[in-house]
């Protein structure tokens, strides 16, 4: 009997979210002949749990589903709902009974660290229970901070956006300072160095997370740089500390936190430019590129896009081979050119852990990156992606369905 897959997007969206749902499901309408129906959660998990989902097929019928590829955000829409850590919890068994009533048999979950959490309680869950259902995590993050994992799909279009946006403002700016996302992991606000053109270009100073953070010493690399550069720019990470877990952004206002528990970061830029305007008496202004910097399609990477599609193909192709508890993973090969393979990577290992970046690339002290991150990040950042358009504007796929009562299926 031919079991159904479901397949749901969770956390903060990306430029290529969306190309790897294109991948799972348009891998698992071409093997109908194991697959019966493909589900989309609306909301992922927790709307799984009110049974909000949709068939997708019919987005293949009506041409959709080649529009999702270029589509930012979370087409299914999104959830940050934290599992609970005691598997003896009552959700659980209702979840199954739900996957037993829709014949689920393969569960695809497209998202960062929390997301592979929630692989990793159901598979553990099932094997409890001796489910037969494969759940297979897509790896996505624009904050490139999975482990056992060369990147993630939306870390390359979202560096891409960072180093294009940066290089325009270093042409207009007089003194800049750029709060780039990144809570632990400075690999976003790293990527801005690709915006240089020459030696000594823009940005002139970066900052990461991954050293701690000390106002003097910044005040004094400002100092100095203006000895060079008259239109300076800054580029930051929002999770700058002290090294102690003190945020810079708390240092100005109160911060709060997500249902995983995640403080709110936001403010470190203006905090900056405050200190500057009042230590040196210099004009400054501070720029946070907020959600853009994530989910625009605008600087679309082809390399992200190809990537983020194979990922979700692969992550059924690992599901009909009967693997469970894994997410899958990108492997850089030795080869002089660059060149991927896809692996499915035991998920227990990978969520809850952060992968941030080598203290052997941040340089300067900690105000610059070297040539090893480099190397690393410009294949990711290759090819464009022509986006389909209407009336001059972006053409973009968008849910018509109305799933917000319990119990619809679209």
């Amino acid at each position: 009997m031919k079991k159904n897959a479901i397949v749901g997007q969770s956390g903060g969206p990306t430029a290529v979210i969306n190309a790897s749902l294109y991948g799972v499901v348009y891998e698992a309408l071409n093997r109908e002949d194991v697959i019966g129906t493909i589900y989309g959660m609306i909301n992922g998990i927790e709307g799984f749990l009110n049974e909000n989902m949709m068939d997708m097929k019919p987005l293949e019928v009506n041409g959709e589903l080649e529009l999702i590829k270029t589509t930012p955000g979370s087409y299914l829409g999104s959830c940050r709902y934290k599992l609970p850590e005691d598997l003896t919890d009552a959700v659980y068994p209702q979840l199954f009974e739900k996957f037993e009533k829709y014949n689920i048999g393969y569960f695809f979950y497209i998202g960062g660290n929390d997301s592979m959490d929630t692989v990793s309680k159901l598979s553990r869950y099932a094997e409890t229970v001796n489910s037969e259902i494969r759940f297979i995590g897509i790896p996505k993050t624009i904050d490139n901070d999975l482990v056992l994992t060369d990147h993630t799909p939306g870390f390359g279009s979202a560096a891409k956006y960072v180093a294009s946006t940066v290089r325009e403002i270093a042409i207009d700016a007089s003194v800049t300072i750029v709060e780039i996302m990144g809570r632990h992991a400075g690999w976003l606000a790293a990527a801005s160095v690709l915006a240089r053109k020459f030696e000594g270009d823009n940005p002139v100073l970066i900052y990461l997370p991954e050293v701690a953070f000390d106002q003097e010493q910044f005040l004094a690399d400002v100092q100095k740089a203006f000895e060079h550069t008259s239109n300076l720019v800054v580029c930051i990470s929002e999770g700058i500390n002290d090294g102690n877990g003190k945020f810079v952004c708390e240092l100005a206002s109160d911060v709060g936190v997500d249902t995983f528990g995640h403080k709110m970061l936001t403010g470190s830029g203006k905090y900056l430019e405050n200190l500057v305007k009042d230590r040196l008496g210099v004009k400054v202004r501070s720029i946070e590129l907020n959600v853009n910097q994530r989910c625009s399609s605008a600087m679309l990477s082809a390399t992200d896009e190809k990537e983020a599609i194979a990922s979700g193909s692969f992550g059924v192709q690992t599901a009909l081979k009967g693997t469970t508890g894994m997410m899958i993973a990108f492997h850089r090969t030795d080869d002089a050119d660059y060149h991927i393979t896809y692996a499915p990577e035991d998920v227990n290992l990978i969520c809850n852990q952060e992968k941030t970046v080598p203290l052997d690339w941040i340089t300067e002290n900690g105000s610059d990156i070297g040539q090893q991150f480099i190397d690393y990040a410009l294949p990711l950042i290759q090819g464009s992606v022509k986006v389909p358009e209407a009336g001059g504007l972006p053409k973009f796929a968008y849910r018509k369905c109305n799933c917000s009562e319990p119990s619809k299926i679209s």
